[in-house]
Parts: structure tokens; sequence; C-alpha cells
């Protein structure tokens, strides 16, 4: 069987590049430094780049700190992460760190992180009964793993658990796994 040449993408001009600007915008939004990247890769010339993107910023297009606020309330809203996994999401999305606290501090300013944590714990565990889902070491250490990647803090974490255990006392000689986030609180 033969071989099929992949072609690369042709290389766009300053007018290509702001329709390949609109473009993506309609798809999904997109922080300055992503759609940066993006239309680097396809340039002709980088100086069109940022006569694009500068463009795009004076019509309103992009704003950094208008996309992170929407990505944090989104995050919360629909999915119902903890404060952690949202910023480190606005992070890879390439939001300046200071941008990316700044907004989730705002979207969470009052959003009470053990009611956070409980509905996620229903939503993701809607099957099991109610009462004393967590039964053995193993269970709490994995739903402990997959609330630690939702983005919750552990204090609040460990007060939940004990109220969705069979045997509470379990959590006594819990020893929760090393937290691999990065992040402290």
């Amino acid at each position: 069987m033969a071989q099929r040449k992949v072609r690369a993408p042709s290389r766009l001009d300053a007018a290509g590049l702001w329709e390949l600007a609109l473009k993506s915008l309609t798809g999904r939004a997109y922080s300055n430094a992503e759609l940066r990247q993006k239309l680097q890769a396809r340039a002709l010339n980088i100086a069109d780049v940022d006569t694009a993107l500068l463009r795009l910023k004076e019509y309103g297009y992009i704003d950094d700190k208008r996309f992170a606020e929407r990505f944090a309330a989104f995050r919360l809203e629909d999915e119902g992460l903890g404060k952690r996994r949202v910023s480190n999401d606005l992070r890879r999305r390439r939001i300046a760190p200071a941008l990316a606290a700044s907004a989730v501090e705002k979207i969470y300013k009052e959003v009470d992180e053990t009611n956070l944590i409980e509905e996620y714990i229903r939503r993701k565990y809607r099957r099991a009964p109610r009462q004393g889902l967590f039964h053995t070491q193993k269970e709490l250490a994995s739903a402990y793993r997959r609330l630690v990647g939702a983005g919750f803090a552990s204090g609040g974490i460990l007060k939940v658990l004990k109220r969705f255990a069979a045997n509470p006392d379990l959590l006594d000689d819990f020893d929760p796994p090393v937290e691999l986030s990065g992040d402290t609180e």
C-alpha cells in the first residue's frame, strides 16, 4: 500500500491570519497566548500575528481577563470543580498565574467548598447508596484522589469523606495519598 503524503498547512499572509483567527474564535474561546501560538504556526510573516492579535483586542474579540472569568465560572457551574483544578487549567490555557488566581478568587468568592465537594460526590457516585458510600480504606483513598484531582483542598475533602464513609473511624487512621498537584493552600 502506498503511503499518502501529508501536506504541511500552507503559510498565511495577514489577511489569511485574520480569517483563521476569526474562524478559530467562532469554534471556541481562546486565550491570547493560545491564539498567538496557533497563528504563529501558520504565519508567513510573524509580525502579522501581532497585528492580528492587536486588532482582535481592539474589537474586543479576545480579552484574557474576561476569558479567565468565564472559564472559571463555567468550570464551577457546569462541572463543580475546585479552585485548584480551575486555576491549573487556566495556566494550561496559558493565562498568567496572577490573572488566573484573581479570576478564580473572584468567581469562587462566595462558594462553600464543603457543599461543592458534597455535590461533586453525589454527582459522581449517584448510583451508589447514599449512606455508607465508602466501606474500605481503599475506597476512601480512591475517592480522596478523585477529589484532589477535581481541585479540592485536603481539609475539606476529609471533612466530607467522614460524612459519606460507612465507618467514619476508618478516617482516623487514614493517611491521605501525597497530593501531586504541586499547589498548596
